[in-house]
């Protein structure tokens, strides 16, 4: 019988496979790699509170607070140019209507004025010096047109006054009112006067027969009217100035008739 030969590892047995030298020096410095590397990554990791390894946070370029500012700043400069657009194409459009609206003034004329009283006397004024005094009573009738086209007016005037060398001897007011457009509307005014010193012009008036006189009078007052053209905020105004001077027989009863070229328009 053959003595077994002794073998001290199951590496040199015959029954386990050789790969040679080279191979059990690749395998074994690729375990040791193995374990070298997992235990250099566990012992390089930090832990936190809990044990768990940390890990490092990857941080996103730009900020999202800063996008949403640009939206939101975009938003509100669109917002600002399309109110700015608005106002100015607005402003465009009345400043058109109201130019449009500018020819259309008021036109006046001048009816009649029939003198109801018209009385001269010797009297005193309220201080005591004695001077002639003229009391006048009478209705001024005229005749206002709106040419306008799309705006009714609203009317009005100054105090209308009837002067004697300068001294108002009888005044009357015209009432406010609305004039449509394209219409024609006659209105009247009462002029009153009552003993009304004269002073010194006293001396220039003229007797006439029948112990009555002549006084020559100038009438001045002043329409002025006002257009809504685009409701209170596009307006048009306007402003006449009229004069008719005209002489008052106080025997006389009948209307002073005015011509058109008998009264200034400005």
């Amino acid at each position: 019988m053959q003595a077994t030969p002794n073998y001290n590892s199951p590496m040199e047995s015959p029954s386990h496979p050789s790969f040679g030298r080279h191979s059990r020096n690749s395998s074994a410095s690729r375990f040791s790699g193995i374990f070298r590397s997992s235990s250099g990554r566990k012992g390089s990791r930090k832990r936190n509170d809990k044990g768990w390894p940390e890990c490092n946070v990857i941080l996103e370029e730009g900020k999202y607070d800063e996008l949403d500012d640009d939206k939101r700043f975009t938003r509100r400069f669109q917002a600002l140019m399309a109110l700015l657009s608005f106002v100015l194409l607005f402003t465009v459009f009345c400043l058109i209507i109201w130019g449009a609206g500018r020819p259309y003034k008021a036109e006046v004329s001048v009816k009649s004025l029939a003198v109801n009283n018209i009385y001269i006397g010797e009297g005193s004024d309220s201080t005591g010096v004695p001077t002639k005094m003229l009391t006048v009573n009478g209705s001024l009738r005229m005749s206002i047109y709106n040419p306008a086209t799309f705006f009714g007016i609203h009317v009005s005037s100054t105090p209308v006054n009837l002067i004697y060398s300068e001294i108002t001897v009888a005044t009357g007011q015209l009432k406010k009112y609305f004039q449509p457009r394209k219409s024609h509307r006659t209105v009247s005014v009462n002029l009153e006067g009552t003993k009304v010193p004269l002073y010194g012009a006293g001396s220039s008036l003229v007797a006439v027969s029948n112990n009555g006189v002549e006084v020559p009078l100038t009438l001045q007052f002043e329409i002025r009217s006002r257009g809504e053209v685009v409701g209170k905020l596009v307006k048009t105004r306007h402003r006449r100035q009229i004069s008719c001077p005209l002489v008052v027989d106080s025997t006389s009863t009948k209307p002073i008739k005015f011509k058109k070229n008998s009264c200034t328009y400005s």
